[in-house]
């Protein structure tokens, strides 16, 4: 078996197929089996089926293709795509399929390839579409268990960041929303080549309905509207959906402070004040 967490497999593979890195998808490739064989250990995918997101040159799915039941890799750069059925070719239980995962019919190819039943999420994720493929993840009706995704460090510290934290954002309450983190680990920019500015880390998200129902279009649309007018108070950054008046009686109703800011406000605060308003009007 070619080992694909190579430096020198890499090179083979760029002299080869004529295969270029394209800084824009952010193509930063594993070249620690360590750290492989560490993400897969998180993951827990034997005989699990995965949903990878981004397979690159298949180092990980490799390494997957052993152990787990099936394994659907999705590849937008169209390159990669005879890279990976040569590298990949052997393993009857790995389909690869050529799509833009924010464009693809998830739903379509959770039936097609895996009969709709559970799955579990692995994925190097792109600093530039991290939000909008956790985001397609988490809301569609799909039978999904967990993620284990690799971010940059910033990101992956905004995900999990809660109202104490300087990096807490409206990305951290979305993900509390949908899921709890159930492990996590550092991944230095040395073992990847091409080597990338900064450290990635890598995540379990457990995904989960949350308990309290709440309408979630107005909830988020309170978080956003918190988040991106933060140096304001909520009571200002949130009369833009509510009237201020209305919104300083929902406040006292709620025992929320009118010169809080949104980073100052838990999830459960956010729940609590989307619940209020809902019954208000």
């Amino acid at each position: 078996m070619k080992k694909l967490y190579s430096p020198k497999t890499i090179k083979q593979i760029q002299e080869l197929y004529g295969f270029k890195f394209t800084k824009a998808l952010g193509q930063n490739f594993l070249v620690d089996k360590n750290f492989v064989d560490k993400i897969i250990d998180l993951a827990d995918v034997e005989n699990e089926n995965v949903l990878e997101i981004g397979p690159g040159i298949g180092t990980i799915t490799q390494s997957m293709g052993e152990i787990a039941k099936k394994i659907v890799a999705v590849e937008l750069d169209k390159s990669l795509i005879p890279i990976l059925n040569d590298n990949l070719g052997a393993y009857n239980n790995i389909k690869v399929i050529q799509g833009d995962i924010l464009k693809v019919d998830l739903g379509k190819i959770v039936a097609e390839e895996l009969g709709s039943e559970k799955f579990k999420v692995v994925s190097n994720l792109p600093y530039y579409i991290t939000s909008p493929i956790i985001e397609k993840l988490v809301t569609a009706d799909l039978p999904c268990q967990d993620m284990t995704i690799m971010v940059q460090k910033e990101v992956a510290d905004r995900m999990i960041a809660d109202e104490k934290s300087k990096d807490y954002s409206s990305l951290s309450v979305f993900v509390k929303f949908y899921s709890t983190c159930q492990d996590k680990f550092k991944v230095p920019k040395s073992v990847f080549f091409p080597q990338p500015k900064i450290d990635s880390t890598v995540l379990k998200l457990n995904l989960r309905v949350y308990d309290k129902e709440v309408d979630k279009k107005l909830l988020f649309s309170l978080v956003r509207a918190g988040f991106n007018k933060r140096r304001k108070t909520i009571l200002n950054s949130l009369s833009s959906i509510i009237n201020k008046d209305d919104l300083k009686e929902i406040l006292k109703e709620v025992n929320l402070l009118e010169n809080l800011r949104a980073e100052n406000l838990s999830l459960d605060d956010f729940i609590r004040l989307a619940k209020a308003i809902e019954n208000h009007y």
